[in-house]
């Protein structure tokens, strides 16, 4: 009995999904390699490649330093920080993305150089310093700035709940040994955090991807801009917002299944005996 179950739920755990995905991948790789019209498409589009990853991890890796920053001042003691990061979190969360990217991009950037310029005013009268523009800043820059800003909120909740799910009885055991702050959490506190973090952490790290298409509609030259330009100059919207979501979908579904894998492995060796 418990043989057959054990191999029903092995044939129920199969992925049959990535099977079917992965043969309608190659599938459509075959008719990318043998169609001149998707062959043309694919070159062009795959060309923005470089800048959706270049933005992804410029702005993830951002958004984790900010996110882990909050997260702990979320975290104090101290009523102002808490508040402070509870503010941020709410507000940021708040906003839709694409709005956050217009603000930042055309009012919170040209802010910030006017600004910067009445600040070092003395210094640029005196020659020490140049005066900035806002053309100084790309729009590829603010790009990056805006889902930094967006996704750092999200990314402080998954640490926040992350820490707190750690015993306190850990913690208070280290601090009973001496340890300082710093090296409970390097020691005792983050690595058993990381793994209620990852999953959720993964996911937003896949989402990224996905949400950095936005850059688009500033003319930054990723994925869909590039299909967007091919398509409204050769009328051919099908066969390239097709090969637009088979790229995305190789770099998503690649990135998930890296991650799963990664779960289990860290699983597998937690449940390790000691």
């Amino acid at each position: 009995m418990r043989g057959a179950a054990r191999a029903h739920s092995g044939g129920y755990d199969f992925p049959w999904w990535l099977v079917t995905a992965a043969a309608i991948a190659v599938a459509v790789a075959i008719v990318i390699a043998t169609n001149d019209i998707y062959s043309q498409v694919f070159s062009i589009v795959a060309r923005g490649v470089w800048v959706t990853v270049l933005v992804t991890i410029a702005a993830f890796a951002m958004a984790s330093a900010l996110g882990l920053a909050i997260a702990l001042m979320a975290l104090s003691r101290s009523r102002w920080l808490s508040q402070a990061a509870r503010f941020y979190v709410e507000i940021v969360r708040g906003i839709p993305i694409l709005v956050l990217l217009f603000w930042i991009a055309f009012a919170g950037v040209p802010a910030f150089v006017a600004g910067w310029n009445a600040a070092t005013a003395p210094l640029q009268s005196s020659g020490w310093l140049p005066q900035l523009q806002v053309r100084d800043v790309s729009l590829l820059a603010r790009a990056v700035i805006a889902l930094t800003v967006a996704y750092s909120s999200f990314i402080a909740e998954i640490f926040r709940a992350g820490i707190q799910s750690v015993d306190a009885g850990q913690v208070e055991a280290g601090k009973a040994l001496g340890l300082s702050r710093y090296r409970r959490f390097r020691h005792i506190v983050w690595p058993q955090a990381f793994r209620t973090i990852l999953p959720p952490y993964g996911n937003d790290f896949v989402s990224m991807v996905k949400d950095s298409s936005l850059v688009s509609v500033l003319g930054v030259a990723d994925i869909t801009q590039m299909g967007k330009v091919y398509a409204a100059g050769s009328f051919r919207f099908f066969e390239t917002y097709s090969i637009v979501a088979y790229i995305y979908l190789i770099l998503t579904v690649g990135l998930s299944i890296a991650l799963r894998a990664l779960e289990r492995r860290m699983r597998n060796r937690g449940e390790e005996p000691r």
